[in-house]
């Protein structure tokens, strides 16, 4: 349950949450984007609750030491910056968060899941698309205002986007991206 101006105080975050305020600041501008994207979409009330759900609680571990994330999700392999949504599904499936599709866009949120939903496909968006954000700033608010009216096609731009990126910065690719990737295009 966010407040829907985009605004999160710290009562929204779960208790065992681990996030700085600049992190908390993100994670508001993406409950902020989803919610806009909802209401324009007029999705149902119960689809809105996990579009904000899902913004709400993706980064709640992202600024938790490595040890810890391990622990959590029993991965000793993958990069620690992919984590942090693992570790967050296993922590809100373990307190009876029983929406597949919410705890799925958590868990994938960093890489990609060709399986999602529509929830998944908005979290992976806007946690992209999201102002604060200092890169292509005109060319992902363009995005960010075409979510409502193209959404699939969006989603596909927003998914080249990322792997552009990544392959520019010399970063892997996760296997969840590849099947993604050959998902949509």
């Amino acid at each position: 349950m966010s407040d829907v101006r985009g605004q999160l105080p710290l009562s929204v975050l779960p208790s065992w949450s681990i996030v700085t305020e600049k992190r908390r600041a993100h994670i508001a501008r993406v409950v902020a984007l989803l919610h806009t994207w909802a209401t324009a979409l007029a999705l149902s009330p119960p689809e809105v609750q996990a579009w904000v759900d899902a913004g709400t609680w993706h980064d709640a571990l992202r600024d938790a030491d490595e040890a810890s994330l391990r622990g959590e999700t029993g991965d000793h392999t993958s990069p620690f910056g992919m984590l942090h949504g693992p570790a967050a599904a296993i922590r809100l499936s373990g307190l009876g968060e029983a929406r597949d599709d919410v705890l799925d866009a958590i868990r994938w949120h960093t890489v990609g899941q060709a399986n999602w939903t529509r929830v998944g496909r908005a979290l992976y968006m806007a946690d992209f698309l999201e102002p604060g954000r200092a890169f292509m700033q005109a060319d992902r608010a363009f995005l960010a205002g075409c979510v409502p009216l193209a959404f699939d096609q969006v989603f596909r731009q927003v998914v080249r986007m990322r792997i552009e990126w990544a392959i520019r910065e010399g970063k892997g690719l996760a296997p969840e991206t590849v099947v993604l990737w050959d998902s949509v295009r």
